[in-house]
């Protein structure tokens, strides 16, 4: 491996670079680069090696005296338009040397945004709410991209730096200390990174290299350059960044954010490129580290072995459980929720993975996925969820399930979701039926970004019969307010007994076997359209839930671990379910 300066930088579009040092010895001084043959340009011998630690610094391109930050910058203090500034990764005094990691097989996650996760919105004031989610008993924390991005707050998917911490979170001694603290709690922690698109202010990439595809994009602009000329610097940029997140911040995963937009032809794809460095570094660092994709495409090679010619990943969301979980507890049949009516639709999804496995999707028009071999891969590798920050976030008012569902429905969702095959995942304040909402939300300094984004989100759902008075405007400061969970609901009422309900959930998932056996062979199901009622069946555990308006009666035997409503009970060999309730019987 090459080792190279601290102020190397890969930049093979302009003629001349110079590197601008804000805080050296001789005040603001700029130094003239040595281009390589590679592209890369470096000091010159001997120069700049006694660089202070936290130099501020950027690069100068071309004759243009415009200070540009480091592509690979580790701090932004000024924001993404400002110099950057050295950071030593290694300076940080690690706690967690006891720590092993975690499987991802039997573990439950938990998603949270750092700027709505708390008040203060920071990883600092994150950490005093870690012990919360000890008591709640999960096993990973997912964190929202925090890769640096122009402005104060967002969802953290318009990074422009990837390698830097956003400053308004705390930086990136402050990301250390988080994930510290989590380790030393017993929690994992997974970071969501975005490798598909860049920010629309402040990436500055181009200028240096092609690292944005010359043809075709995506959903959110144009696509990174993964199989074009030059792209072999681009994919280092991607894989080292993955690596520093898994070494330097002590992170045990990665969730990949929307890979289906990964634009790659090559032989070797990108995601299986990462999955083999990464096992790379898993083995020196003697922990496991997960890689999660996020991927449209109903596709398990994504999570095949490489040893069976798949990518090598962990695991892969399936949005095909939380539209058919959503749907029966909700009715809600519009868009791409067309296709999941009834519970036959949940009751296929607990038993093959996925709904559209190669059937027609009416949604795309089209044929859609490939079946999971059922033999041989484990249901844990799939992660599903009944709310998540895009189910959430992506509806024209943010509205979670707590909004609409009766104290009934949200219990026997809790059942559901936490008592399937799968990786179950819970959205921040899920726990509890959290009343804030959490709405799309930005903070585009420039106006006309700004107002662009607004005037689009709110078009967007007015084509769809909306309101445009209802829909949020996401540039509204108080739009990103009223997302931050309020943390003095779960002291009470209701929402105790649902966290309650979550807590006694998650240990039962803990305790019983069954109910982390990854193996699809192992799963049962039925389910009663007419009835609104389900069961799943999971070696000797018994979970049931009844959806519909009349009281149901269910074969069951054993003994009740778990009742969600006054009135279930075992009567006989059947299993009393009284509307808008669940129970877990166990059998003697």
């Amino acid at each position: 491996m090459t080792v190279r300066s601290p102020l190397a930088v890969w930049a093979p579009r302009p003629e001349r670079v110079r590197v601008r040092v804000l805080a050296g010895p001789d005040g603001v001084a700029d130094h003239d680069l040595v281009r390589g043959n590679d592209g890369w340009w470096e000091p010159a011998d001997g120069e700049l090696a006694d660089l202070a630690a936290d130099a501020e610094y950027g690069y100068l391109l071309g004759d243009d005296d415009r200070l540009l930050p480091d592509p690979r910058s580790r701090r932004q203090p000024r924001g993404v338009h400002e110099a950057s500034q050295r950071f030593d990764p290694s300076a940080h005094r690690w706690q967690d040397d006891a720590w092993t990691g975690r499987p991802l097989a039997g573990g439950v996650i938990y998603e949270l945004h750092i700027g709505t996760f708390t008040p203060e919105g920071t990883l600092d004031s994150a950490v005093e709410r870690l012990d919360h989610l000890v008591e709640l008993g999960v096993d990973f924390v997912e964190v929202l991209p925090v890769n640096a991005f122009n402005g104060t707050h967002n969802w953290g998917y318009d990074g422009v730096l990837w390698y830097a911490v956003q400053e308004s979170y705390g930086g990136p001694a402050a990301y250390q200390r988080f994930v510290d603290a989590c380790h030393q709690r017993g929690l994992a922690v997974i970071q969501d990174v975005v490798y598909n698109h860049l920010g629309a202010s402040g990436n500055y990439l181009p200028e240096f290299g092609p690292y944005l595809a010359e043809a075709g994009g995506n959903t959110w602009g144009a696509s990174v350059n993964l199989d074009g000329p030059e792209s072999d610097e681009v994919r280092r940029y991607i894989i080292e960044n993955a690596l520093m997140w898994l070494r330097d911040h002590h992170v045990d995963g990665l969730r990949l954010d929307a890979v289906h937009a990964l634009v790659d032809h090559r032989a070797k794809h990108l995601l299986e490129q990462l999955a083999e460095e990464v096992a790379v570094l898993s083995a020196h660092v003697r922990r496991p580290l997960t890689l999660i994709a996020e991927s449209d495409m109903n596709d398990a090679r994504l999570i095949t072995s490489r040893e069976a010619h798949g990518y090598g990943l962990d695991a892969q969301w399936s949005d095909d459980f939380h539209h058919a979980l959503h749907v029966a507890l909700t009715g809600e049949t519009t868009g791409y929720y067309e296709d999941f009516a009834g519970l036959g639709v949940l009751q296929r999804v607990l038993t093959h993975g996925f709904y559209h496995d190669g059937t027609y999707s009416s949604f795309r028009e089209r044929h859609h996925g490939r079946p999971i071999d059922r033999l041989t891969l484990p249901a844990s590798r799939l992660v599903t969820f009944a709310q998540d920050h895009d189910q959430i976030g992506n509806r024209a008012t943010g509205d979670r399930l707590s909004a609409t569902l009766s104290p009934g429905r949200l219990a026997v969702g809790a059942v559901l979701n936490l008592m399937t095959p799968f990786t179950p995942m819970l959205f921040m304040g899920e726990e509890w039926g959290a009343s804030t909402p959490w709405q799309f939300f930005t903070s585009h300094p420039e106006p006309e970004l700004g107002k662009a984004t607004a005037e689009g989100r709110i078009a967007e759902f007015a084509k769809m019969g909306w309101d445009p008075a209802v829909v949020p405007d996401p540039q509204d400061p108080e739009t990103f307010t009223r997302s931050k969970l309020d943390w003095s609901e779960p002291q009470g009422g209701p929402h105790a007994a649902l966290l309650d309900l979550h807590r006694r959930l998650i240990d039962l998932r803990h305790r019983l076997p069954e109910l982390t056996d990854p193996r699809f062979p192992t799963i049962d199901a039925v389910a009663d359209d007419g009835a609104g009622t389900i069961v799943l069946r999971r070696g000797g555990v018994t979970v049931a839930a009844n959806l519909g308006t009349a009281e149901a009666r269910l074969p069951a035997a054993g003994s009740l671990v778990l009742t969600t409503a006054a009135g279930v009970a075992l009567d006989g060999g059947a299993l009393v379910l009284p509307p808008e309730s669940a129970a877990i019987a166990v059998a003697l």
